[in-house]
């Protein structure tokens, strides 16, 4: 079912995994003008509870302190057997737009919608699938091994984005001149350098944490209007943290991208945690790590600033799947989600 607007804030059931057959994905009322700014974490699953049992994703207005909101419990992972694998997929995470899922198939198992090749499984039959911003209502995906296929419907939850209107953004990042948009397009090319890494790491498993922890200043998938100008919907969770705060690493992965001092982004760094999932982190005022560096979760990578398209000190934390914008609060309880139900198939 899909989301219908009323005026009382947001819950959106999200059942928790899937094998071949439709998940099942509803919202219940909420107002136009509030967006998804965060998360209520779910408890620690059971042995005792469903097999599908329901995340809760709850809104609330953006002063949301992630501090109040800690990272979901997890259970200890262990190596995943590999006799008992099919090609039909087992899947575990947040089926909403703007979430992802963690999926379980045949290693090498190639990932197809409509006939193009979106993903591939790793050495164990793993495979991440995001659902960006506007994701359709059902997403079909066909998993292919061996001259085998087996499909699986995918039901995706719908969500509603309020409008953010910013002024005081320094110019030159909004409405550019020709040498701006020069040094744009050079930054760009350092970007999707970043974002061509494909990491053989397994950090999408060790679910998330904040990279800080403060205010939500700003939320993910909002209308943006940038001094005046309508501008693409707003990417990433904007956490206002004074400068020279820590930033650190929310899982392991490696550092495809290291730049101090991009037009827009600011300082920027991007990590890759596997298959194809990256995270960004804007406006550092510091960095501490270097392009092929190798993190784990909870190391420095540098520290919170206002450099590039900024009006004062805050992380920019983005995250991207593929081609797809991924919302980082909801994809960090899909992740922990995700671990907590391979690890109870074992």
């Amino acid at each position: 079912m899909r989301g219908v607007l009323g005026t009382a804030l947001v819950a959106v059931v999200v059942w928790a995994c899937t094998t071949a057959t439709p998940v099942e994905a509803v919202t219940t009322p909420e107002a136009n003008e509030t967006a998804l700014a965060g998360l209520e974490p779910p408890a620690p699953p059971s042995l005792e509870r469903p097999a599908f049992a329901p995340l809760s994703i709850s809104s609330d207005p953006l002063s949301r302190d992630t501090s109040l909101q800690p990272a979901p419990a997890l259970r200890p992972f262990e190596n995943l057997p590999t006799a008992a694998l099919t090609l039909t997929p087992e899947c575990h995470g947040a089926f909403v737009q703007g979430g992802l899922v963690v999926c379980r198939t045949l290693p090498g198992a190639e990932v197809g919608n409509g006939g193009a090749l979106l993903t591939t499984a790793d050495a164990r039959g793993l495979v991440v699938i995001g659902f960006d911003r506007d994701a359709p209502a059902t997403e079909t995906l066909v998993f292919s091994s061996g001259g085998e296929e087996a499909s699986v419907a995918l039901t995706i939850a719908a969500r509603t984005f309020r409008e953010q209107s910013v002024s005081g953004l320094p110019p030159q990042t909004v409405t550019p001149d020709e040498a701006a948009q020069a040094r744009i397009a050079r930054d760009r090319e350092h970007i999707d350098r970043g974002y061509a890494s494909q990491a053989s790491v397994e950090g999408f498993l060790d679910g998330f944490i904040w990279p800080v922890e403060g205010r939500i200043s700003a939320s993910w998938g909002a209308r943006r209007i940038a001094n005046g100008v309508p501008q693409r919907p707003h990417y990433g969770i904007d956490l206002a943290v004074p400068t020279g705060t820590p930033i650190r690493a929310p899982a392991s992965g490696v550092v495809t991208l290291a730049q101090p001092d991009l037009l827009r982004e600011g300082g920027l760094v991007m990590i890759d945690h596997g298959q194809g999932l990256i995270t960004l982190y804007l406006h550092m005022s510091r960095l501490d790590v270097v392009e092929g560096q190798s993190v784990a979760q909870g190391d420095i990578l540098g520290a919170v600033g206002a450099t590039g398209r900024a009006t004062g000190p805050h992380l920019c934390w983005r995250m991207k799947w593929r081609d797809r914008f991924l919302d980082p609060s909801v994809a960090m309880l899909g992740l922990a989600n995700a671990r907590n139900g391979l690890s109870r198939v074992l």
